[in-house]
């Protein structure tokens, strides 16, 4: 059985409006989660990506996702906030489609709100490992396999 999900999806920067409907970001979102969650996606431009990462991370400058995760149980209560241009500019980088890199960051975001973490190799092994295969059931190719 499927977790179920509250999802609030917000636009601060509209520009992929079209490319994120609810019905697939609840998807990509589902599809990582191990119990119920009450999570959301904020995507933003990349003044607010730079202010937040810049304000909470002590990094100055814009990064693709920033987890913020509140609580693991019972339920995943965290806000994904995914910085639109550089989500862009990465794609276009990597050749890989808008959908599939979002799908990406979106399961990864998802993972970290759960205590998944890339730290050390042993950890970043086992998180590719399982992004890996979450993408590969939702039908995108492995985002770590690039040349």
């Amino acid at each position: 059985m499927k977790p179920e999900l509250q999802l609030s999806l917000q636009f601060a920067d509209a520009r992929h409006r079209g490319a994120l409907a609810r019905h697939r970001v609840a998807r990509f979102v589902r599809t990582a989660l191990e119990s119920n969650g009450r999570i959301a996606v904020r995507i933003v431009d990349e003044d607010e990506g730079r202010t937040l990462n810049r304000d909470y991370r002590g990094k100055d400058y814009a990064t693709n996702v920033l987890t913020f995760d509140y609580e693991h149980e019972p339920e995943v209560v965290a806000d994904l906030v995914l910085c639109a241009p550089v989500v862009e500019r990465e794609a276009a980088e990597q050749g890989v489609t808008l959908e599939a890199h979002y799908a990406h960051l979106l399961v990864h975001g998802t993972l970290h709100a759960q205590g998944w973490d890339h730290e050390d190799d042993g950890e970043a092994e086992a998180m590719e490992a399982r992004e890996t295969e979450l993408l590969a059931a939702l039908g995108f190719a492995d985002p770590y396999a690039r040349g």
